[in-house]
């Protein structure tokens, strides 16, 4: 089975994100983290996150782009009770039987962006439409050869057109360190 790792091509999630994950985490979208916030209300790394962040479930940190990669039934069974403790130990879940249906439907939801060969990475854009939160998800392969890869040496896009926005990182960066 194919499941969703953490990546850091550069250090750039290490300042845009108030906690970023770790590299080599197992990921799921995120989107719960979200469910009780309005989102037009969020600002600067918080902002971020929403936008653009998959979660790491061991750090519960963002990542910009995760990695589709080959997972045992082990790994997802341990990921999976890694993310249904963080429910009940951080929601609140109420039970760690309600938490642990729930830790199964993320990753199911990731399992499912993993329709694509291993090492595709994926992007996601989120935004709110009447009300609800809408997920767009990019994925990302180098240009030609195989080469290793690099921050910013991906270069085509599949399935939706990328968004129509820009991130100041240097205010970013600054931002978080005032």
């Amino acid at each position: 089975m194919k499941l969703l790792r953490t990546i850091r091509l550069d250090p750039s999630d290490t300042f845009v994100f108030e906690r970023a994950a770790e590299p080599g985490e197992w990921a799921v979208s995120g989107a719960f983290m979200f469910w009780d916030v309005d989102p037009a209300r969020l600002v600067g790394k918080q902002r971020a996150a929403f936008r653009s962040g998959f979660l790491g479930v061991q750090s519960l940190g963002w990542s910009t782009l995760v990695q589709i990669v080959e997972a045992a039934d082990d790994d997802r069974s341990a990921a999976v009770d890694v993310l249904a403790q963080r429910l009940v130990a951080e929601f609140g879940a109420p039970s760690l039987a309600a938490a642990t249906v729930a830790a199964e439907e993320e990753f199911t939801f990731a399992a499912s962006l993993c329709d694509h060969p291993h090492d595709m990475l994926i992007a996601v854009h989120r935004t709110v439409d009447n009300g609800e939160i809408r997920e767009a998800f990019r994925t990302l392969r180098p240009r030609g050869e195989r080469k290793p890869m690099r921050a910013f040496a991906f270069l085509e896009v599949e399935g939706e057109e990328a968004p129509g926005e820009t991130v100041d990182l240097a205010k970013l960066a600054k931002d978080g360190r005032s």
